[in-house]
C-alpha cells in the first residue's frame, strides 16, 4: 500500500483536476462567453502546451495521412461536439448536476461497446446503465429545487457530452491511436481543430479577442484549458502505469470532486432527490466499471 501511495495521490489529483473544471466552466459561461469562442481558445492552449512538451522531447514530427484523419476525428468527437453541448448546458444547469451527468460516460460506453464488438453482453452492466438513467430521471424530477426549473431539454443537451466521450473511448479501444502517444494525440487533435473552431467562432459572432483586463472568468477558463490538457495526458499515463481497472476509479472522484467544488466555489445546494440521484449514479458506476475478469490484471496492490 505504502509503495503505491504516489499512484493513489495521482488518482486523487486527476479527480480533483477534472472535477474543478465543472464549476469553473459555470463561472466562465456566466460571464457571457459562448461555446465556439471558448473551444477555439481551448484548442490553442492545448496545442501550445502539448506542442511545447513535444518540442522538449524531440517528438514533434509530421503525421501521416491516417494519423491526421484520426486527429480530426478526436478533435470533432472529443472536443468540438461534446464541449459545444457542455458549455451551453452549463449556462442553464447547476455545476453539480453536470458533474453527476458526466458519470454516465462508462455506462453509455457499454451499448457502444456492444455495437462495435468491444464488449459482450453483461447483465451487471445493463443494471448499471439502468441505474444511471434512473438517476437522470430523478434529477429531472427534482429540477424545481433549484433557482429556475431544470428542463428536460437542457438535461438532453448535457447528455451529448458523455455520449460523445463514450464513443471516443470505444473508437480508441477498437482502432487504437495510430502510433500517437497521449501528448501527440492531444497536440494534433488541438492543432487540427484550431482553424474550424476559429471559423465557427468568427462566423457565429462568438470569437473572443484576447482580454485586456483579466478577471475571475478569464482566469477560470485558462485553468480549465490547462487542466484539460494535463489531466488527459496524466490519465492515459496512469492507465499504462497502473492498469485500466485502477485508473477507471477516477470516474467516482470526478463526480464527487465536481460536486464538492461546486458547493465551495458556487455555494450550490441540492435537494434530497439530487443526493439520491448521486447514490444511484455511483452504484451504476460500480456495476459498469471493469473488473479483473474483464480487463488486464490490476498492477497496483493494496
Amino acid at each position: 500500500m505504502r509503495q503505491n501511495a504516489p499512484l493513489f495521490g495521482i488518482l486523487l489529483l486527476l479527480g480533483a483536476g477534472w472535477g474543478v473544471t465543472m464549476p469553473l466552466t459555470k463561472i466562465t459561461v456566466g460571464a457571457g462567453y459562448q461555446h465556439f469562442g471558448l473551444i477555439f481558445w481551448q484548442f490553442v492552449v492545448g496545442a501550445v502546451l502539448m506542442g511545447g512538451i513535444l518540442l522538449l522531447r524531440g517528438k514533434l514530427s509530421r503525421p501521416n495521412g491516417a494519423q491526421l484523419r484520426f486527429a480530426c476525428m478526436i478533435a470533432l468527437i472529443g472536443t468540438l461536439l461534446p464541449n459545444s453541448a457542455s458549455y451551453q448546458a452549463a449556462v442553464h444547469l447547476p455545476s453539480g448536476v453536470i458533474s453527476i451527468l458526466l458519470s454516465l460516460i462508462p455506462m453509455l460506453a457499454f451499448p457502444v461497446a456492444l455495437v462495435l464488438g468491444n464488449d459482450g453482453f453483461s447483465t451487471r452492466k445493463l443494471i448499471g446503465l439502468t441505474l444511471g438513467f434512473a438517476a437522470v430521471a430523478l434529477i429531472t424530477i427534482n429540477g424545481s429545487s433549484f433557482a429556475g426549473d431544470i428542463s428536460l431539454w437542457w438535461i438532453a443537451i448535457a447528455l451529448i457530452a458523455p455520449s460523445f466521450y463514450a464513443i471516443e473511448g470505444n473508437v480508441v479501444a477498437k482502432w487504437g491511436t495510430y502510433g500517437f502517444d497521449p501528448v501527440q494525440t492531444l497536440f494534433w487533435s488541438s492543432a487540427v481543430g484550431i482553424l474550424p473552431a476559429f471559423a465557427l467562432a468568427y462566423g457565429s459572432g462568438q470569437f473572443i479577442p484576447v482580454p485586456t483586463n483579466w478577471s475571475t472568468p478569464e482566469y477560470a477558463f485558462m485553468i480549465i484549458s490547462v487542466a484539460h490538457a494535463i489531466v488527459y495526458a496524466g490519465y492515459v499515463w496512469l492507465v499504462a502505469r497502473a492498469g485500466p481497472v485502477f485508473a477507471a476509479q477516477v470516474s467516482y472522484l470526478v463526480t464527487i470532486f465536481g460536486i464538492g467544488w461546486a458547493i465551495i466555489l458556487l455555494s450550490e445546494s441540492y435537494a434530497s432527490g439530487i443526493w439520491l440521484a448521486l447514490v444511484l449514479m455511483m452504484c451504476g458506476l460500480f456495476l459498469v466499471q471493469p473488473r479483473h475478469s474483464d480487463e488486464e490484471p490490476e498492477k497496483v496492490e493494496a
